[in-house]
């Protein structure tokens, strides 16, 4: 019988991230571990508030699996029946996943990457996301964290303070951007006219602009929109990709959010048939989660895997970072 066992990563940031959504300062995560005495797994739960994920709920839908049947689980597909059953969040259920997956490729000696039908993992450029700020404090913030080592910058923007925020990043840096609204805008004439204020050669997507519940506003967007727009929240764990088609151009696929490698592959697989561009994410997470992210980085159009650059201390160390380059240690 298996041995699994939970534990807190309590994760400070460097400092206060701003984004469309709140602030925040640190963020309790859980590390997830499977071992039979020789061999072992770990993968890491990142709860999400967005989708009303606490860690609360998590400590106590983990709880519910073990009474169920967790630790008497000997094959992936009973492992799947027992998530499909007792459904956890998402997060929860791709760090039990990983970390059973993870067992059982060390247990048999085969490479996650190969376990998966994915591409070797390789070094990637990866984006690096600038907190909400006021456009007077751009250029110290850039200076300081030398920012200029990245291929592209991801900028968090919203009503406010996007407009003038965007446009002090262009002018005191020339690398292409990347802008993420996370649902910031309510009114689809005030996002167009932001939209059209962009440099298009200069920004390579917005993502996620308007709440997700705004399908109608976004189908008329993408066809006005002068920059393409990519699916971030609206991109649930069972999405509808044809209604997905109407709306962006492409879409952000995060493992917590997808509840596992297995879906996020067929994410991604769907969103390639759909002619999406696909984008690889992570939110507020350790180098564990975003190694597990590189595991399918390759077969990605776009590397967004830069969290774990903003915490004090990472616990892991599985991933390093040169050049705007993320590398698997």
């Amino acid at each position: 019988m298996l041995t699994w066992h939970m534990e807190a990563l309590h994760l400070k940031l460097k400092q206060s991230f701003v984004t469309a959504r709140g602030a925040t300062t640190d963020r309790l995560n859980f590390l997830v571990q499977v071992s039979d005495g020789t061999y072992n797994g770990f993968g890491e739960a990142a709860p999400n508030p967005r989708y009303s994920e606490t860690p609360e709920l998590i400590l106590q839908q983990y709880k519910v699996l073990l009474v169920a049947g967790l630790p008497a689980v000997k094959s992936m597909e009973e492992l799947l029946e027992l998530l499909l059953e007792h459904a956890p969040a998402n997060s929860l259920r791709f760090a039990i996943e990983a970390a059973y997956l993870h067992y059982f490729c060390q247990h048999q000696g085969i490479a996650v990457h190969q376990m998966l039908g994915q591409p070797v993992p390789k070094p990637q450029p990866t984006c690096f996301s600038l907190s909400l700020m006021e456009p007077g404090a751009v250029e110290k913030y850039l200076a300081g964290q030398q920012l200029e080592r990245f291929h592209f910058l991801k900028v968090k923007v919203n009503t406010e303070l996007g407009p003038d925020l965007v446009q002090e990043v262009l002018r005191l840096t020339d690398q292409p951007l990347v802008l993420d609204g996370n649902e910031g805008w309510q009114d689809p004439e005030e996002l167009l006219r932001f939209l059209h204020a962009l440099p298009a050669n200069r920004v390579l997507f917005v993502e996620q602009p308007l709440p997700a519940t705004q399908v109608s506003a976004y189908a008329q967007l993408k066809g006005m929109s002068p920059v393409p727009l990519v699916a971030d929240e609206s991109v649930t764990d069972t999405p509808d990709f044809a209604l997905l088609r109407s709306q962006f151009h492409g879409l952000n696929i995060k493992l917590m959010r997808a509840g596992g490698y297995l879906n996020a592959v067929r994410l991604l697989q769907e969103a390639e048939r759909h002619g999406l561009k696909t984008v690889i994410g992570c939110g507020v997470e350790t180098s564990l989660g975003v190694w597990c992210s590189m595991q399918l980085g390759s077969a990605f159009d776009f590397v967004d895997l830069n969290s774990f650059l903003h915490l004090q201390e990472d616990p892991f160390n599985l991933v390093k970072e040169q050049d705007g380059m993320v590398y698997l240690k």
